[in-house]
């Protein structure tokens, strides 16, 4: 992609909170004389939502899938092999969903300077979920685990081993895992012939063809604000996509403050502490929903100058970052790359 022209508008802040469904679902419907079913549930601390068009019942098939990723990826399975590795088993092996999102992770921790790093997982539970932790944390706590937290300290070899420069490294997909999860569903559906389908899992979006109305599916941009009790339904813009993967995070509802300052639930790989650039979300479009987890994940730490240089250099990845506006902060601006204008709609 060429380097892009910054799009900049100035937009008052909307509150906006996100409803979702927690009972588990299995829909069939007909439009336009086709069969579509409509699948929802709950799945990795998180819900799912999958939409498709066919004749076939593939839940089966989808919740075998998500048994055999949590047995690969999740941090809140003792026996999957992510925890085995933490664990220093000398007898685990990378299978295909571990080695995939390793090479990804690593490859996009190098294209950002280490702002997505795998191996933050000691500084996240340092400072405990939800920052609960943050008024006992000391810098003497974060350098002694920066001293083994760093991309460039795992390797992974031919035959699936994982080496660490230190026993303690601990490794956490939890910044890209449901975007590869969506992924994988994704391509199963496709392996049965579907053509039109939208997967999404946290809010991480892998989709293709057209939705239920013969029209490219459409996707909202959560319009952010601090405040969780806001009315719902607000976005702050709208997308149009045939095909891809989508995915956006955001420290505007998890954060904490400090003597007057906000902080980001975003920890910084390099300093160890949370971090609030000013990127207040970040929604990123790429070839696949994995890639679009990462790099929004990376935007948010990197802030916005340095993820536009990276939209720019990096083919096939497109953002849309909000940044905060006005002498107060409670307004909103918007940039975004060039190529990023071809999914927006009014």
């Amino acid at each position: 992609m060429k380097p892009s022209r910054l799009l900049l508008f100035l937009i008052p802040a909307i509150a906006l909170v996100w409803g979702i469904s927690t009972c588990n679902s299995k829909h069939t419907h007909a439009y336009s004389g086709k069969q579509w079913h409509q699948l929802q549930g709950s799945v990795f601390h998180t819900f799912y939502h999958i939409t498709y068009e066919g004749t076939e019942d593939y839940l089966p098939n989808i919740e075998i899938l998500f048994n055999e990723f949590d047995g690969s990826l999740s941090m809140f399975n003792d026996t999957s092999i992510i925890s085995r590795m933490n664990q220093n088993d000398p007898n685990v092996v990378a299978n295909d969903y571990f080695r995939e999102v390793f090479e990804k992770g690593m490859h996009v921790s190098k294209r950002t300077n280490g702002a997505f790093d795998m191996t933050v997982a000691p500084l996240v539970n340092l400072w405990g979920f939800g920052f609960k932790n943050a008024d006992n944390v000391s810098p003497q706590d974060v350098d002694s685990i920066l001293q083994f937290v760093g991309y460039g300290s795992v390797t992974l070899d031919e035959e699936g081993h994982l080496h660490k420069s230190d026993p303690r490294t601990l490794l956490d997909a939890s910044s890209i895992a449901k975007g590869y999860m969506s992924d994988i569903i994704a391509e199963f559906l496709a392996s049965k012939g579907v053509e039109n389908y939208m997967v999404e899992i946290g809010g991480e979006i892998a989709l293709h063809g057209y939705n239920p109305r013969q029209k490219p599916w459409t996707v909202g941009i959560s319009r952010p604000v601090p405040d969780t009790d806001a009315l719902a339904g607000e976005y702050q813009a709208y997308m149009h996509l045939t095909a891809g993967g989508v995915a956006t995070s955001g420290n505007y509802r998890n954060f904490y403050e400090k003597e007057g300052k906000r902080y980001g639930h975003t920890i910084d790989p390099h300093t160890g502490y949370p971090i609030q650039r000013d990127v207040i979300s970040a929604t990123v479009v790429a070839s696949d929903c994995m890639t679009a987890d990462a790099y929004a994940t990376s935007f948010m730490v990197m802030g916005s100058d340095f993820a536009l240089q990276v939209m720019a250099e990096e083919p096939g990845i497109e953002g849309y970052l909000i940044l905060p506006a006005g002498p107060d902060g409670k307004d909103l601006q918007v940039v975004y790359s060039e190529g990023f204008t071809q999914y927006l709609s009014e």
